[in-house]
């Protein structure tokens, strides 16, 4: 498939300023990630012009001069324990007039009365990484850093992170600030239908009225709305986790499943006509490379294939 595409190479992108981008969804202060999804979250429109933030559980490390931020995909809480952190949480920031609500598990949504002046980076953009140089910015973050110093020290406390301790399992020992905004008045894309297990994919449709469906297995049920008219979208997005943990292993076994399940099916439907083209887009902050294809790519007899890693 890569050998016999045509390659085009834009700039990097995070997996969230990319569907924003998809669905022409401009960025305000941050990528507004925490309006959007909301709305799927809560089920209703009542909110559409409030500015909330999500400020999501998360585990930090430190290691040597680094501080290093893991997310719910190593501390796998329950909604109970959230509901129970945040009654916590919530007791602090109430002379704020701030509320904090755990609508998920590990998605719990801010509600301001003023959009700060804060820029922050988005939680995909953090995991696994050294957070000393990527925490809140702007006017209002001395408030916001602040604010999060003082929930760190009631977790550190917290009698939920005692048990979970005793358990062996991490703690929850800070939350991340990220995805601020107010809900854009509306979205729109060019696919037709689309299929996808990620939050924001689901959101996005849901305001542009797309249909989406739950990602299967493999093509087969994909295939049989090949006739349709318009282009589909196949959001494939179960390699992030294992890249932002620096999980090798499980990285290449997901791509071999993927392989299985995906491409090669892909390319046999191109080769069969049952499709009209193939368009892959892979997503990294350095650079966001799309390989195209046609029936008449595999004619490029001269195209050969080269190792996997030389197209990184």
């Amino acid at each position: 498939m890569l050998a016999k595409s045509f390659c085009t190479e834009d700039p990097g992108h995070s997996v969230e300023s990319w569907l924003c981008e998809v669905f022409n969804v401009q960025k305000q202060h941050d990528w507004p990630v925490a309006p959007i999804v909301l709305q799927l979250d809560r089920g209703c429109a009542e909110f559409r012009d409030n500015y909330w933030l999500r400020v999501d559980p998360v585990h930090l490390r430190i290691k040597n001069n680094h501080i290093l931020l893991g997310d719910n995909h190593i501390l796998n809480i329950s909604l109970k324990e959230a509901i129970s952190f945040t009654d916590s949480i919530n007791e602090l920031i109430s002379d704020d007039g701030l509320t904090l609500l755990p609508l998920h598990s590990d998605r719990w949504y801010l509600q301001c009365s003023e959009i700060p002046e804060l820029r922050t980076f988005l939680l995909s953009e953090v995991v696994g990484q050294n957070i000393n140089n990527l925490l809140p910015h702007g006017n209002d973050s001395s408030i916001w850093n602040s604010r999060i110093n003082e929930i760190q020290m009631l977790l550190y406390e917290h009698p939920l992170n005692q048990i979970r301790e005793a358990q062996g399992d991490l703690v929850v020992n800070s939350v991340w600030a990220w995805g601020g905004g107010v809900m854009p008045q509306k979205v729109h894309t060019p696919y037709t239908r689309i299929w996808s297990n990620h939050i924001l994919v689901s959101a996005l449709a849901e305001m542009g009225k797309i249909a989406c469906h739950n990602l299967p297995e493999d093509t087969g049920e994909l295939l049989r709305y090949s006739d349709d008219s318009g282009e589909q979208l196949v959001f494939l997005d179960n390699l992030h986790k294992y890249a932002n943990y620096r999980d090798a292993f499980n990285w290449r076994n997901e791509l071999m499943k993927i392989e299985q399940s995906w491409f090669a099916p892909l390319l046999q439907a191109l080769k069969k006509k049952q499709i009209t083209q193939l368009k892959l887009t892979a997503i990294s902050e350095h650079s966001t490379r799309s390989f195209t294809l046609t029936p008449g790519s595999f004619w490029k007899f001269w195209a050969s294939v080269r190792p996997f890693g030389s197209y990184s």
